[in-house]
């Protein structure tokens, strides 16, 4: 098996795009939707959230054209990574790392 994940959400907020060492880094979240049905046969929305970052050119791509709201598909890994805050307290980041991404809608 290989670490792949594959999404189609909606962008959460307009994307945070930085320049580290020269390349370009986008974060944005995305949210995703999914429905099931009670015992009561209600029929009950869940929405998720994920972390998404990417790296170079695909960073470049969500700068010119990912705005909030926008529906977008991407592919990539899920990565693990944890951080001292500035309280000294550790922070566990779960995320994905895109490497593609498709815009979607209008």
């Amino acid at each position: 098996m290989k670490n792949k994940v594959q999404l189609i959400g909606h962008v959460g907020q307009d994307p945070e795009v930085k320049t580290i060492n020269s390349k370009k880094v986008a974060n944005i979240t995305i949210a995703t939707n999914d429905f099931y049905y009670n015992e009561k046969g209600e029929k009950i929305e869940q929405t998720e959230w994920h972390r998404v970052t990417a790296w170079g050119k695909t960073a470049e791509i969500i700068e010119k054209f990912v705005v909030k709201g926008k529906e977008i598909a991407i592919e990539g890994k899920l990565t693990h990574r944890n951080y001292d805050d500035k309280d000294g307290i550790k922070r566990y980041v779960t995320e994905i790392v895109a490497n593609d991404i498709l815009l979607l809608g209008k």
